[in-house]
């Protein structure tokens, strides 16, 4: 079964990935299990040149595994960017939900996270926010969105209305 997917999305250096460090433990400890995904819209090398695994990948292999008692990683030529849909559906169908930074164009649920001293303006608004499927903001700030609003330090509070919306968890605590 494919989890439910949640964008954290934000222009660069608003914050999404330290909120991300606070929302994953809290998203915890109302019994979830969550996994990640970390768009880049260039071009990456997670393997070293050198390595047995980065000579598998350069003398033909389009997949390579790396596979020890406490972890497993895959590098995988493509010829296209897979959707985020097929990523939750092939890796992470063992949990309940996976929290994606970054894929602002996607179609996938999202929550802003919108620093004032980085930017004067989120991406999101009330003109695009139905559009963009935004279902909260996370802000230091005043923004115009008819959405939850919350505060930077508000990780838990965030993770109860996800909870709440994507996995059926009741404000007493009880799943449902």
């Amino acid at each position: 079964m494919t989890p439910p997917v949640i964008c954290i999305v934000g222009k660069k250096k608003s914050g999404k990935t330290t909120f991300i460090e606070k929302l994953i433990p809290e998203l915890q400890a109302l019994g979830l299990s969550v996994g990640t995904v970390k768009h880049d819209a260039h071009s990456f090398d997670m393997d070293h040149e050198g390595k047995d695994s980065w000579r598998h990948r350069h003398c033909g292999a389009e997949t390579v595994v790396v596979s020890s008692p406490a972890q497993v990683a895959v590098i995988r030529s493509l010829e296209k960017e897979m959707l985020l849909s097929d990523l939750a559906e092939t890796y992470f169908a063992d949990r309940h939900l996976v929290v994606a930074e970054g894929y602002f164009r996607s179609d996938q649920p999202k929550i802003e996270i919108h620093r004032v001293e980085a930017h004067d303006e989120p991406l999101c608004s009330r003109a695009n926010e139905e559009d963009k499927r935004l279902f909260a903001m996370v802000t230091d700030g005043t923004v115009d969105t008819g959405m939850p609003v919350f505060g930077l330090e508000d990780a838990r509070e965030v993770a109860a209305l996800v909870a709440r919306r994507f996995k059926g968890w009741t404000r007493d605590g009880m799943w449902g």
